[in-house]
């Protein structure tokens, strides 16, 4: 039952134990939905499998594969709509079968009108995603904390995500539906969009760039649906914690590019004391130890064959 991925590991379900140690098996897409029914969710954003394996060595239940973390980290552009579903998908596939956990993926526009968002959903289904967000702006796209957006009619994007939903194999695949309506029709236009997308039959909602704590909190008083809040910085939203957001109902939080920019942060600082000094010597202590990412990619050189743990 279990499904290999190209890479020889990892599988697109997610193992459970019970009270009698019995080992049951559920889609990762069907393990998110329990997720987010239970409680709210924490999920840092990845741009590459590395990132996703600390994700899940920390203990996060799930993550979230940033669009503009794959632009800016892997092909070092910016998140205006420039990389391919072919590319999302496989770079997307590689975190989503590098990990344990359930991860969902920004699929910017879904790539074309309504039959572009079925082959999309088929693509990221097949890579092993457990769901993905899909925006109302018009192509091409801009980061949805910048100024100078445009977004489609309401009917061509309820007829994307009736798309994505009927193209999805698995009925537990979350189809979420992001808006960026706010910045360009106010909050209540906003809002009657999500009711709008729900109608339709999106899963969830993703109201971007709201611009306070209530409006956080009147958002999720007037949508019946779970509901993304995205804790970007420097951006339009306040960074409000996640008790905060989950006392409001929010059941899926993300951090979009933290840690990317965390990383970013550290490397161009010991980048630009390499040039001065010429030695890395006082950034020993600081670094990742060779063994520690072995350890982190399940990797023994004494074994014969990798993985040498049966994930």
């Amino acid at each position: 039952m279990r499904q290999k991925s190209g890479m020889g590991f990892q599988s697109v379900f997610y193992e459970l134990h019970g009270q009698d140690g019995r080992a049951t098996m559920k889609t990762k897409a069907a393990r998110l939905r329990e997720l987010i029914a239970k409680n709210a969710v924490m999920l840092p954003g990845v741009p590459n499998a590395a990132l996703a394996r600390q994700v899940g060595r920390a203990g996060f239940d799930a993550l979230y594969i940033s669009g503009a973390g794959m632009a800016n980290a892997t092909a070092g552009v910016p998140d205006i709509g420039l990389l391919t579903l072919t590319e999302v998908s496989q770079l997307a596939g590689y975190i989503a079968h590098a990990v344990k956990i359930p991860a969902i993926v920004d699929a910017d526009t879904g790539f074309g009108g309504a039959e572009n968002v079925a082959r999309t959903i088929h693509e990221l289904e097949g890579a092993g995603l457990a769901g993905c967000h899909i925006e109302d702006q018009e192509f091409p796209k801009r980061c949805g904390h910048l100024s100078g957006k445009s977004i489609v009619d309401l009917e061509e994007m309820t007829g994307k995500i009736k798309a994505a939903v009927a193209a999805r194999g698995d009925p537990d695949f979350l189809i979420i539906a992001r808006t960026d309506a706010r910045a360009l029709e106010d909050f209540k236009g906003a809002i009657k969009r999500a009711q709008k997308y729900v109608e339709a039959g999106a899963d969830a909602i993703f109201p971007e760039a709201l611009q306070s704590a209530e409006e956080f909190r009147d958002f999720a008083k007037e949508i019946k649906a779970p509901l993304l809040a995205n804790m970007t910085e420097f951006g339009k939203s306040p960074l409000l914690s996640f008790d905060e957001l989950a006392g409001y109902g929010y059941r899926m939080i993300i951090y979009p590019m933290s840690a990317f920019r965390v990383s970013m942060k550290a490397s161009e600082e010991f980048l630009r004391d390499l040039r001065k000094r010429g030695t890395q010597s006082d950034w020993i202590d600081k670094m990742q130890t060779r063994k520690e990412l072995y350890e982190l990619l399940d990797y023994d050189p004494a074994a014969q064959s990798w993985p040498a743990k049966n994930r």
